[in-house]
């Protein structure tokens, strides 16, 4: 009987460079290795973040990407940026939900009124919300009281120095605002107020326990600050990357940093950005600025015609872990 020959275990570097041949799949592949190149070449690459992927536990692999020096910014929507937070305390008092398409509307009700929120297949419990709202609450007064202004992220990251929260913490090497705490990445959030604690932001002001809304970066505050962090990190080529998970806000807001510096500012030759991937599962659309396909952007100057670009349409809590573990895997 002939000798079988072993092959060695499959990593996950392996299997895309193997199986990832063809069709959606091949895409994913060739934005691993063009995301890879980017960096290789001297770039950065700046993250957009929608959905729900810091409840996903996309912290899991993204924490060790930032510090691996493979993303350099990050634009989220309020949620991701709390809710990292939320899971970093309290994902130990989650609870999982089974059967979570063929809930009827009395069983959401039921969650409703035992206080625990529910993020398609998890809750997230009221208690855990309102721990870290506490904290806040109290780095908003302070920075009221000292007339101190900060964006929504330096004041949650601030808050998770506390006591009370870092003796909860879960998993820390797992979450990506610690991450980019340690690394120096600097954070955007767009539409802040979009978010369980910009609500309490701003039921507290109503209330008056602030004395109004000044503590808090406003939006156009966040833009000035972006465009002086693309002016300083744009050249030399091959510039800044932006990889785009899911649509809304948290990528409509930073990828128009480029035609602001050009035709706002009327800077000559500002560099578009160097690659573009958008993950998301949105259809190619017509006027759905999620479903645009990335030529599109060439017409605003966000892109060039020779811009590496990628768009994947598939579930992005199953694609991104992917993508993130083909770079880690060279780190």
């Amino acid at each position: 009987m002939p000798a079988v020959e072993v092959a060695e275990p499959l990593t996950v570097r392996g299997l895309v460079d193997r199986a990832f041949q063809h069709f959606n799949a091949r895409v994913v592949a060739d934005a691993a290795r063009a995301w890879a190149a980017h960096i290789d070449a001297g770039g950065k690459l700046f993250l957009a973040m929608g959905g729900a992927m810091s409840t996903a536990g996309i912290g899991e692999l993204l924490a060790p990407a930032i510090r691996a020096g493979l993303v350099h910014g990050i634009s989220c929507t309020g949620a991701n940026l709390e809710e990292d937070a939320f899971r970093l305390v309290g994902y130990p008092d989650y609870r999982p939900i089974d059967g979570w398409s063929r809930l009827s509307d009395e069983d959401e009700a039921k969650l409703y009124a035992s206080g625990q929120n529910r993020v398609t297949d998890t809750t997230i419990p009221d208690s855990v919300m309102a721990l870290v709202e506490e904290v806040l609450l109290s780095r908003w007064a302070a920075a009221a009281a000292s007339q101190r202004q900060a964006s929504p992220a330096e004041f949650l990251i601030d808050s998770l120095a506390d006591p009370a929260l870092v003796q909860r913490f879960h998993r820390p090497e797992s979450s990506w605002l610690l991450a980019a705490r340690d690394t120096g990445v600097p954070i955007w959030t767009p539409g802040w107020e979009d978010s369980t604690s910009g609500n309490a932001f701003s039921a507290a002001v109503i209330r008056g326990d602030l004395p109004g809304h000044d503590c808090v970066e406003p939006g156009t505050a966040q833009m000035n600050r972006l465009v002086r962090w693309y002016l300083e990190h744009c050249e030399p080529a091959p510039g800044i990357g932006f990889f785009q998970i899911g649509g809304g806000i948290a990528g409509d807001f930073p990828i128009c940093v480029v035609p602001l510096i050009a035709k706002e500012l009327q800077v000559p030759e500002v560099p578009a950005w160097g690659y573009f991937c958008q993950v998301g599962d949105a259809p190619a659309s017509y006027g759905g600025y999620s479903g645009a396909p990335p030529n599109e952007k060439i017409a605003w100057g966000k892109l060039r015609p020779e811009t590496p670009r990628f768009a994947i349409q598939s579930d992005a809590t199953i694609v991104v872990p992917l993508i993130l573990a083909y770079l880690l895997e060279d780190c």
